[in-house]
């Protein structure tokens, strides 16, 4: 398999999968001799399965054992490298990409004709931006995984998009983090959004390649 990008550190991913699992509120991560399962339970989602280094061993061993319609792979490799190891059930999603960040604090302010709202329950901190009538234009959260701040579902409205609310959302995620002695962030972004988070700072740790067991979606 072609290395694009060092081994990805153990750590890192695993503050991601922790992260996630209190921002989504599902079960927490069971360790497996590949990684790691999460039980997420929902439909089309049954579980997922992050592996840190997708080898081609790993690959056969994972979808001779799995046969659940639904169940995921969450591979930190790039697509070319791991696709040709899935057999043709399992379909591979767009690229995603594992970035990092180291984190400061800071205020921000919402731009003209939006309040800006930071809130937290049951351990996510949820940053949003509304309108004047109420509307959610923008939005994101993390959970905080140790020192390291989980940063997910970060969305903009779509007739929001191009006034800098992505921008303001994320500055306002990675300060709010800080504040709470976050060091570092960690999130997977898709193709969009990795070019967005580049400009504030964030840098690439892993290419992601998610694929799905085909049967799970109606």
């Amino acid at each position: 398999m072609t290395e694009v990008l060092k081994t990805p550190h153990t750590a890192t991913v695993r503050a991601w999968v922790d992260g996630w699992v209190i921002s989504r509120n599902v079960p927490r991560p069971v360790p497996e001799p590949w990684g790691l399962r999460v039980d997420v339970g929902l439909p089309g989602h049954v579980s997922r399965h992050i592996v840190t280094v997708p080898t081609p061993e790993t690959l056969h061993r994972l979808t001779a054992t799995l046969t659940t319609p639904g169940t995921w792979l969450k591979l930190c490799a790039c697509a070319p490298d791991v696709a040709p190891f899935l057999p043709e059930e399992w379909a591979v999603q767009d690229p995603e990409y594992m970035m990092t960040a180291s984190l400061t604090r800071g205020t921000f302010r919402a731009p003209p004709g939006y309040t800006l709202a930071v809130t937290t329950r049951a351990g996510v901190t949820a940053a949003r931006l509304l309108t004047a009538a109420g509307e959610v234009a923008a939005r994101g959260q993390f959970a905080l995984a140790g020192r390291t701040a989980v940063v997910d579902q970060v969305e903009t409205a779509g007739n929001h998009r191009r006034r800098g609310l992505g921008t303001v959302i994320m500055r306002t995620l990675a300060g709010t983090a800080a504040s709470l002695g976050a060091r570092s962030g960690v999130l997977v972004a898709t193709a969009q959004g990795q070019a967005l988070y580049e400009t504030l700072g964030w840098t690439l740790h892993t290419p992601v390649t998610a694929a799905v067991l085909k049967g799970a979606i109606p």
